[in-house]
């Protein structure tokens, strides 16, 4: 996407620290929001705590589209994972954006596409597949290469997004580099 078109329609710029707050649960979705700097993470909680993250957004990248959209609330929390800059379109600009640019419509139509695509895959692995399919899963979806390279994600990032304890991914992470499966070397995960 092109962060001039959201200019010329009047987006503004604002930051936000680590761990603050982008948009809340149930929340009214007014703006479109465009990653800038920096990483923001789409999480929901359970009554326990418990916490699943349904996304990292990096620069480039729309964060509540589909809610915006459609005018329905928030289904997640989104909070700034680093020092976060972001662009800020109001709904209606950012519709008629959409009306009046076919390039602009389908970069956000491929976005969206991409996560539900991420999603699909990842709530057959969450509720058919054992702890090492599901991380293998993951980190072959979070590759950009072909070949071994770093996976940047802690083993409670990797817990978070797979559903599972962390304890459990560290301990199946070890198994999978006794199998030759990754490499672990000054703690850090190579696939």
């Amino acid at each position: 996407m092109n962060e001039n078109i959201l200019l010329q329609y009047g987006a503004k710029v604002e930051t936000y620290k680590k761990a603050d707050i982008i948009f809340e649960l149930g929340e009214i979705p007014t703006h479109f929001i465009y990653v800038l700097k920096g990483v923001v993470r789409l999480y929901t909680l359970s009554e326990q705590g418990k916490e699943f993250t349904h996304k990292l957004f990096h620069k480039n990248e729309g964060i509540g589209i589909p809610p915006l959209v459609i005018n329905k609330p928030y289904p997640s929390i989104a909070t700034a994972k680093t020092d976060v800059e972001v662009l800020k379109l109001g709904r209606e600009k950012f519709l008629t954006i959409l009306n009046e640019n076919p390039e602009f419509s389908q970069k956000i139509m491929a976005q969206i596409c991409e996560i539900i695509y991420f999603k699909s895959i990842m709530s057959t692995e969450i509720s058919l597949h054992d702890p090492e399919h599901r991380i293998s899963t993951l980190l072959t979806s979070l590759k950009v290469k072909s070949d071994i390279e770093e996976i940047k994600l802690t083993r409670q990032q990797i817990a978070n997004l797979t559903a599972l304890r962390v304890e459990t991914v560290i301990r199946t992470i070890k198994q999978m580099e006794q199998d030759n499966k990754l490499i672990i070397k000054n703690r850090k995960v190579y696939f």
